[in-house]
């Protein structure tokens, strides 16, 4: 596929709204690109199945987990680890809590697609003094390529 074809492809994805299709299409698939730029255009409203799906296949990239990560609000999760482990959102702290594990222990195939949660040193410093151990891989820019996210 060419790039215009992706973006169609992505559009169709991210636009359906038959899940079991969308949770089809990104099982099926092995293309990480394209994961990190449904994962980037989803809307976050919509529950955490979907993201499960992505996070579970095994082209998802530690760039995709990372970005998954922060869009599903994970700095929370850093900064007040008691109020997100004690939420009632239990789908959103099983999240974060699953794709915290799989970024610090880091079982991502892949590391090709780098991002960069934007943390400034004085958010780093702060999560660091609350929690020296913190690992490194959460509040720094993955190793990998600088992808251009297209905006759908």
């Amino acid at each position: 596929m060419n790039k215009k074809e992706d973006i169609n492809y992505l559009e169709q994805l991210l636009y359906n709204s038959d899940k079991d299709f969308i949770v089809t299409q990104l099982k099926d698939t092995d293309n990480s690109l394209l994961l990190h730029y449904f994962a980037a255009n989803y809307n976050w409203n919509s529950g955490f199945d979907v993201p499960q799906v992505i996070l579970e296949n095994t082209a998802c990239d530690l760039g995709t987990g990372l970005l998954m990560f922060y869009y599903a609000d994970g700095y929370r999760l850093l900064e007040k680890p008691d109020e997100v482990l004690s939420t009632s959102l239990e789908d959103w702290k099983n999240f974060l809590s699953k794709v915290y594990y799989k970024l610090t222990k880091l079982e991502f195939q892949s590391r090709n697609i780098s991002f960069d949660p934007q943390l400034t040193k004085i958010q780093k410093y702060k999560l660091k003094k609350n929690n020296p151990e913190l690992p490194h891989i959460l509040i720094s820019k993955s190793p990998g390529e600088e992808v251009d996210i297209p905006k759908i």
